[in-house]
């Protein structure tokens, strides 16, 4: 394996028996390789990485809350598999460092992209299924993904309850909104709202009203701090 992988592996937590695996996992489509050339790009190991995940992740929640019924297990399943989820994953393992692109993505910011990173992940999931089965997968996932757990469990609270919640457990304080912004007409206003914890970390919610812009600051808030939660572990 190169020696420049190295700390990603570390991240990983797989020494590949396939290196070329990884090689592949992390190709974005935008490459091109000549017909002889060796190799591909990840765009097939996307498509396996979305249902190994799934897969894990459905057994991991399953075992996790086991008096969970299955709405409330569907809801922490698809915020821990979305898009965003997987972008905070692969940002906390700094995949985007290790991503072949073509020139001009890699000018355009594509190392930096969400749906980027988002895809990279997958196919790295896949590259690690292939390679160690799921047990290599699931360390993964529990190392990685799990901190995530706690607001993918809140997808089904209210989001200001499930901050207050959050913030408490880590000694961050009281969440303080603050009206940011209040714009358009009196018949249909929106609001922006701040929300901020003791040790800085802030987001902002926009909404119809005061509560729908504290709740969207609320889940805002909540994905920025399980994003330090995840890259301060492993």
């Amino acid at each position: 394996m190169d020696e420049g992988l190295e700390a990603l592996i570390q991240a990983l937590g797989h020494r590949f028996a396939d290196p070329a695996l990884l090689r592949e996992a992390l190709t974005h489509p935008s490459v091109e390789r000549p017909v002889r050339g060796e190799g591909r790009n990840n765009d097939r190991l996307e498509f396996l990485g979305d249902r190994v995940l799934g897969l894990v992740v459905a057994e991991y929640l399953h075992g996790r809350f086991p008096a969970a019924d299955a709405g409330e297990l569907a809801r922490r399943y698809n915020a821990l598999v979305r898009r965003e989820s997987l972008a905070q994953v692969a940002e906390s393992i700094n995949l985007g460092a290790y991503l072949t692109l073509s020139k001009s993505e890699r000018a355009s910011g594509g190392a930096a992209k969400p749906a980027i990173l988002a895809d990279a992940c997958e196919a790295v999931l896949a590259a690690l299924y292939l390679d160690g089965g799921l047990d290599a997968v699931r360390r993964f996932v529990v190392a990685r993904f799990a901190p995530l757990v706690e607001v993918a469990a809140a997808a089904a609270k209210d989001a200001k309850t499930a901050l207050q919640e959050f913030a408490h457990a880590r000694n961050l304080g009281q969440p303080d909104y603050t009206v940011v912004e209040q714009a358009g007409p009196p018949h249909e206003p929106v609001f922006r709202i701040s929300v901020a914890v003791a040790d800085g970390q802030a987001a902002v919610g926009q909404g119809r009203s005061k509560r729908e812009a504290e709740q969207a600051a609320a889940r805002a808030l909540l994905a920025v701090l399980a994003g330090g939660d995840a890259s301060g572990h492993g």
